[in-house]
């Protein structure tokens, strides 16, 4: 899977499955310094993964600040050919002064045995 550089940051295209509905954008970032995997609160909304009483709030930090999410279980999140089923993202307003849908985390790269390959700017 190709990376796109993005306001100088890798980008890949992902894809959401929740409830036999599927989304997918290009808009996500690879980042090795999230430890999770975070999509905005619209997609989420799309998805029909709106906030419910007994959901999980936590409190992140990152180089912008601190923000509250809520952590939800995905039927699948794919990148390419890897994909990972029943997979716990947090989701957010991920207001960060940049078009952006969602941070694929360290836990996603992880588990996926993802390889970042920056000279060729590809996902193995």
């Amino acid at each position: 899977m190709n990376l796109r550089l993005k306001y100088g940051l890798p980008f890949v295209t992902a894809t959401l499955t929740h409830k036999g509905k599927a989304l997918t954008s290009n808009d996500f970032l690879i980042d090795t310094g999230s430890a999770s995997t975070i999509i905005a609160a619209e997609l989420a909304l799309d998805l029909g993964l709106g906030p419910e009483p007994l959901d999980v709030i936590r409190q992140i930090r990152g180089v912008g600040g601190t923000e509250f999410v809520y952590e939800k279980c995905i039927d699948r999140l794919q990148l390419g050919t890897r994909s990972i089923s029943n997979f716990k993202i947090q989701i957010g307003d991920m207001d960060y002064g940049f078009e952006i849908d969602g941070i694929i985390g360290l836990d996603y790269l992880l588990k996926a045995k993802v390889i970042i390959d920056l000279e060729t700017l590809t996902l193995v």
